[in-house]
């Protein structure tokens, strides 16, 4: 079989380097991180435009509350900022919102609004736009084991049920595609505990520029490097299997 394939219905990002964008200016990180959302925007009308089905952002992961208050709030603040300013703009693009993380520690005016984003947008189909927040793919993969641990308990399903593809269907991506690319911009050369059971067979292209920098043309170059690779999942490339 030809695995083969020239344009990736699902691309996922790690957006990396708002901090050092402002730091090279002489700038608060506010305002790289102001910029990165610009940077949001354009990257979701880019996907849009080349036509790919799923973009995931990895927008707040569940290790940056570490970080210090005042830039906790800010990135919060931003956070309502677009979905207040752009969820109509998403909706009537035909986007629909999907939010993956742990929310039970979230404000309930947080909640509200990442509720809001993914019940007002729910139907749609031309585009899904997946927010990674208070995201950790640990603590997703041991949420889903608690989850499948209560219904084995419960005595809802056999053991011999528990499979791969039943564990998969408890994470919080279920039912979307696992990413076909993986992008990370800054030059860094990690994952950052970031979709780690999704990535099993994805893609991987790291960027050296920073996120308020990167523009359809990073993004087209990325696309670019994906398409010259061959996924084989596992098996042998065509010269040497021919």
């Amino acid at each position: 079989m030809d695995h083969t394939v020239r344009h990736p219905q699902h691309v996922a990002i790690i957006m990396d380097g708002n901090g050092r964008w402002a730091h090279a200016r002489g700038l608060p990180r506010s305002i790289g991180h102001r910029r990165g959302v610009e940077a949001v925007r354009q990257a979701v009308r880019t996907a849009g435009e080349l036509g790919i089905d799923y973009l995931t952002l990895f927008a707040f992961s569940s290790e940056n509350w570490r970080r210090p208050q005042e830039e906790v709030d800010e990135l919060m603040g931003l956070l309502k900022h677009f979905i207040r300013r752009d969820l109509a703009d998403l909706h009537k693009e035909g986007v629909r919102v999907r939010v993956i993380g742990a929310r039970d520690n979230l404000s309930a005016d947080i909640r509200s609004l990442l509720e809001e984003a993914e019940n007002l947008t729910r139907a749609n189909e031309r585009q899904t736009l997946v927010v990674a927040f208070n995201y950790g793919a640990r603590d997703e993969v041991a949420r889903a084991v608690r989850r499948v641990a209560t219904k084995f308990a419960a005595g809802e399903v056999p053991l011999e049920a528990l499979t791969a593809d039943y564990l998969d269907s408890h994470l919080d991506t279920a039912g979307i595609p696992d990413p076909d690319l993986i992008i990370r911009t800054s030059g860094e050369l990690r994952l950052s505990n970031f979709l780690l059971w999704q990535a099993a067979y994805s893609e991987f292209v790291f960027l050296p520029c920073l996120w308020p920098d990167f523009d359809r043309k990073a993004f087209e170059e990325a696309i670019a490097q994906y398409a010259s690779r061959e996924r084989r999942y596992g098996g042998l490339s065509r010269e040497i299997a021919s």
